[in-house]
């Protein structure tokens, strides 16, 4: 299995994509969020990954940057539905809230019949503690408790030793344990270097510093951490830098990728 990073970057960045990212194993994609806009189709194209080749949609939560794209990944499926070149299917799962706004969107804002949608647009509520199967693997959806946004993140179990666990794009909290616990990849946010905190200030945010996202996954002797979800001062160094600092607070392999970069979860 590959982690496929179409973006890495927060809310308002501009010159890298905002979080997101595909799953591919033997040529079929999970796709977790979509980002804020219509880049997204431009993200996809750069990485090779096919709209009829994704099996399922998560959207962790209603920010505008985790769901506006998929409005445009929706409009793009309508308009092969229209013109009969798409007959599979795609589904779509997050919570109930999330659920409500694309059913809207299917009803109300795309010029095809909702009748001729759904049958391959499926959308799937889950709630905190569901189990699915994607890409033919267990993965649990969890509440992460946001004081924002309902949010959820989830814990996918890769095979019968390997298991990753994503936050979505806030702080550990300790309802989160029981999910961490014993992962050997963890996916958490880090707005920006403990030294910039006074700068982007992400503890009003309910956001984490790199020195955060380290230390929890060191507490828990995670083996693997994926940080995501970043400023975009210094792209350029921004990998050298944030590795820099994690260094000093975890131990293990530390991956801060760029957009497009690919990572090997075998």
């Amino acid at each position: 299995m590959k982690l496929i990073m179409l973006g890495t970057g927060n809310a308002v960045t501009l010159n890298c994509y905002n979080t997101c990212y595909a799953y591919k194993e033997k040529g079929s994609y999970f796709l977790v969020d979509a980002g804020g806009g219509i880049q997204i189709l431009k993200q996809l194209e750069m990485a090779d990954v096919p709209l009829k080749k994704i099996e399922d949609i998560f959207i962790t939560h209603k920010h505008l940057d985790h769901i506006t794209g998929i409005f445009w990944l929706l409009r793009m499926y309508a308009a092969k539905i229209k013109s009969d070149k798409f007959k599979g299917t795609v589904r779509i799962i997050s919570h109930q809230e999330v659920i409500d706004v694309l059913r809207y969107v299917l009803i109300h804002l795309l010029d095809v019949e909702p009748e001729a949608l759904l049958p391959h647009l499926v959308l799937q509520t889950v709630e905190d503690q569901d189990t699915l199967e994607v890409l033919g693997h267990k993965i649990t959806f969890f509440d992460i408790h946001s004081t924002k946004a309902k949010q959820f993140g989830y814990c996918l179990q890769i095979d019968g030793k390997t298991k990753l666990t994503c936050l979505g794009d806030e702080s550990f909290n300790d309802s989160e344990t029981e999910y961490v616990k014993n992962s050997q990849w963890l996916m958490h946010e880090a707005f920006c270097l403990y030294s910039q905190k006074d700068e982007y200030k992400p503890y009003k945010k309910h956001h984490s510093t790199v020195k955060d996202a380290c230390e929890i996954a060191e507490s828990f002797d995670i083996p693997n951490l994926i940080l995501y979800h970043t400023e975009e001062k210094n792209l350029l160094h921004r990998k050298q830098m944030y590795k820099q600092e994690g260094k000093r607070y975890y131990s293990g392999n530390l991956f801060i990728p760029d957009d497009m970069e690919i990572i090997d979860l075998s």
